[in-house]
């Protein structure tokens, strides 16, 4: 994991512009005009723009992809949200291995890293809030992480 623990990562959270990582499940609640869950979305992404950046990172891209048969019609949805993109950091593949490492252990019958691992540990390493409505799955594997969520 490089120079960074997970001690580091998250004590780093304080010392830096509070960016939010916005969770694919927020995003297509938005796109989709989902009846349940759009106006809390967008109330959601509103808030957090208005406290720093809203983030996204190539994986949140990919799952926002299969919604749609042309990149430049993703591009298109996109393009009124104010989103900056962000790499995965290799510090997170070690965090996001033990996440799955801890899911297995518990009986997940995956074979590889879930995505989910991956973006909870992309927070994590930023010292970034993750914006989602998948709270329990993210606590469960990421106590420490800063979670915006419904009744988080």
């Amino acid at each position: 994991m490089g120079d960074l623990t997970v001690n580091e990562a998250v004590a780093g959270y304080a010392l830096r512009t509070p960016a939010t990582l916005v969770d694919s499940c927020v995003l297509i609640d938005v796109l989709a005009d989902d009846a349940e869950w759009a106006s809390w979305s967008l109330d959601q992404l509103e808030k957090q723009a208005s406290a720093g950046p809203l983030v996204i990172n190539p994986l949140i891209l990919a799952e926002l992809a299969a919604r749609y048969e042309r990149a430049a019609d993703l591009e298109a949805a996109l393009a009124g949200l104010p989103l900056l993109r962000e790499p995965l950091p290799w510090d997170a593949a070690f965090l996001a291995g033990q996440a799955f490492r801890v899911y297995r252990l518990a009986a997940g019958v995956k074979t590889s890293p879930m995505p989910d691992f991956y973006i909870g540990a992309h927070a994590l390493v930023r010292g970034m809030r993750l914006l989602t409505r998948d709270v329990r799955r993210y606590r469960n594997y990421f106590p420490k992480l800063y979670i915006v969520g419904p009744m988080a």
